[in-house]
């Protein structure tokens, strides 16, 4: 059989699978329809590409496994990202108030624009692996429902079929798996999406002078009011740049398009930080509006019968809200699952195929829980209404929320579940259950949790 491995996309959910698959195969080959950019530009395929993305701690980490001897966060600050400290480089407003700032290190989050983030990946995949990128599209998988072997491509040149030892679907929210899957006879793959009509609406703007160390600030948005959504966050990136993304559910809540009412929105946010910080802020781009936002899910774990040779991955397997900043890490986390498994038995053993896809589900199944059990409580939200058991959990999340505003333990359990270092379960160790019990130690803050001396760089923007 070819020691050939083909993955499906140059996204990096491909790019760090190419990197995994490219330790054990003679050659990886990464198939990509869209032309990609020499640099950290925006490209088409990338719907939600202009909007605000945050690399969590455990997104970065696996990162860091996945290409060794590059040491992804120095190749990433050195191209222009920014580390962002969740205990005190951060200024956000929850439902249930406002996050304290903490002198302890806490974990941090990268930041920069997506399309940098991309370009910065793939560099270092294409630079330390034997992995190359060819245009094509993936039009069906070769093989039966044992095993895949192989991809029939639509090329530049004409369909050709390339085959392989292993093939990875990493095609993104478009992909055609379940469709593919049905090709080789397998049925039955349960699908689910939950909707809260999210659009997102996103500019660029130069960083005023004095404000270059601002923290990243957020104003989330409330669920549990009956109303629509409305957040808005200023992302500090590369390019001494400020990229602001609002974000509003269906019914109302939705960003309007034109700089007045782009401003006007941020102003009539929860609280006006956001708008105070852009109102004298000089504008870089247009206003870039997204609506490809619902939480999407294929349960490709549950198939009853999955061949082998073949995994989904990213955004392939699943989608989030991008509100909660948790798609890129669950795609590192899904190709770290596949590097772990592939070191363990090879790209030929036994039931690799099953063992990946069961693996990557797990990273996906806490993102999933997160977001969705926030986004059934918005009005109109299409596929799913509160349980009984997102009752429940939303009880008890938002008690920890509110705990963590006034203790630094609490806070510390949350970062790391939000930062995917950590599963769901780290909410019920003893010593968060027992911050969580008693509440918060310290009062709530009566506004945002601003220095000295950045309030004097609010009052003089």
């Amino acid at each position: 059989m070819s020691r050939r491995a083909v993955v499906i996309g140059a996204g990096l959910a491909g790019m760090l699978a190419a990197a995994a698959l490219s330790t054990v195969v003679d050659e990886v080959t990464v198939l990509e329809r869209d032309d990609l950019p020499d640099g950290p530009e925006h490209r088409k395929g990338l719907p939600q590409g202009r909007h605000a993305h945050l690399l969590m701690a455990g997104g970065l980490a696996a990162m860091e496994d996945l290409v060794p001897g590059v040491g992804m966060r120095k190749h990433l600050l050195a191209a222009g990202a920014r580390e962002i400290s969740l205990s005190s480089g951060m200024i956000a407003l929850t439902p249930e108030g406002w996050f304290r700032r903490w002198r302890h290190e806490g974990p941090r989050m990268m930041t920069c624009s997506r399309a940098l983030l991309d370009w910065a990946v793939r560099d270092a995949v294409l630079a330390n692996t034997g992995a190359q990128v060819r245009k094509g599209r993936a039009l069906a998988l070769t093989g039966d429902a044992r095993r895949v072997t192989g991809v029939r491509v639509s090329t530049p040149d004409g369909d050709e079929v390339i085959d392989a030892a292993f093939v990875v679907d990493a095609s993104g929210r478009g992909s055609r798996v379940v469709n593919w899957l049905s090709g080789l006879g397998i049925s039955g793959v349960r699908e689910k999406t939950v909707d809260a009509g999210l659009v997102n609406a996103t500019r660029i703007y130069r960083t005023p002078t004095g404000a270059e160390g601002f923290p990243l600030t957020i104003i989330q948005a409330n669920p549990y009011q009956g109303l629509p959504g409305r957040s808005g966050m200023v992302l500090p990136i590369e390019g001494d740049r400020w990229m602001v993304s609002l974000a509003g559910t269906r019914g109302g809540g939705e960003p309007p398009s034109d700089p007045d009412g782009f401003l006007r929105y941020t102003l009539d946010l929860p609280h006006p930080l956001v708008g105070q910080l852009i109102s004298g802020a000089e504008p870089l781009t247009d206003i870039h509006v997204s609506r490809s936002t619902s939480n999407q899910r294929r349960y490709l774990e549950k198939v009853r019968e999955w061949p082998e040779g073949f995994v989904a991955l990213g955004d392939a397997l699943a989608t989030f809200n991008p509100a909660y900043g948790q798609g890129m890490s669950v795609a590192a986390l899904g190709a770290r699952v596949l590097s772990r498994e592939l070191r363990q038995g090879g790209v030929g053993s036994a039931g690799l195929a099953r063992r990946v896809q069961r693996g990557a589900a797990s990273s996906v199944e806490a993102a999933w829980t997160m977001a969705v059990s926030q986004d059934v409580w918005f009005p109109g939200t299409r596929g799913g209404a509160p349980t009984i058991a997102d009752r429940l959990v939303t009880r008890f999340t938002r008690r920890v929320i509110r705990t963590a505003t006034g203790s630094y333990g609490a806070a510390s359990a949350l970062w790391d579940v939000t930062g995917l270092t950590a599963g769901p379960e780290r909410l019920l160790r003893p010593s968060a259950l027992f911050a969580t019990l008693n509440g918060p130690s310290l009062p709530a803050a009566a506004g945002p949790p601003l220095t000295g001396a950045e309030r004097v760089v609010l009052r003089d923007l």
